[in-house]
């Protein structure tokens, strides 16, 4: 079996949880820029009733995979799989186990942003979880994603493993034209934009 790896050319992690003060929502803060991407769900840390949020967006060059295909070095479509693989960054906190991440396409452009801080949150720029980029919001808060088809899942035992998420349908309909390529968000499964904005 051979393997070729094809790297996301921008990733961000947008969020809607709360800065220190647990008051004020970090929903303009951007994290373009970080070397890690993070996807959680805090619920009752502000509130009893708050729930907080983070998603990984990510976004892939298909020209060149598109290329690829042309030029016979990728399988036509039906005889290669696409796997998202991201590796865990170990850290000293809590980490959650037996949970499900979802994958979805993203439906509308973005720009990464060059935002530093997953902790303070005090970097703003775009994207973010209220703008898609500083020229366009996205319709819902969270990101807009496409759902049913382009859908992938994963299972989470550990909470410390490296990931591997199917995203072929996906990445065949942006090699198809079927959709615009914009991208991927990753959350929790189960995880809707309509609870806590």
């Amino acid at each position: 079996m051979t393997i070729k790896r094809y790297v996301a050319n921008k990733d961000n992690t947008i969020t809607n949880a709360f800065r220190e003060n647990l008051s004020t929502a970090a929903t303009d803060s951007n994290m373009g820029a970080s070397d890690i991407l993070e996807v959680f769900s805090i619920y009752g840390q502000a509130s009893t009733s708050s729930v907080e949020r983070a998603r990984a967006i990510l976004e892939f060059d298909v020209s060149q995979i598109s290329s690829d295909r042309s030029s016979g070095k990728l399988p036509d479509s039906g005889s290669v799989d696409f796997i998202l693989r991201l590796s865990n960054a170990e850290h000293s906190f809590t980490t959650p186990s037996s949970f499900t991440l979802s994958v979805h396409a993203i439906s509308s452009p973005w720009s990464e942003g060059i935002g530093l801080d997953m902790e303070g949150y005090s970097d703003l720029d775009a994207s973010n979880w209220i703008s898609s980029s500083f020229e366009s919001s996205w319709s819902t808060p969270g990101g807009d994603f496409i759902t049913g088809s382009y859908e992938g899942s994963c299972v989470v035992s550990k909470g410390i493993e490296d990931l591997e998420i199917d995203i072929t349908p996906t990445v065949e309909a942006w090699l198809a034209e079927a959709i615009d390529n914009h991208g991927i968000l990753l959350k929790l499964s189960g995880d809707s934009n309509t609870l806590f904005k």
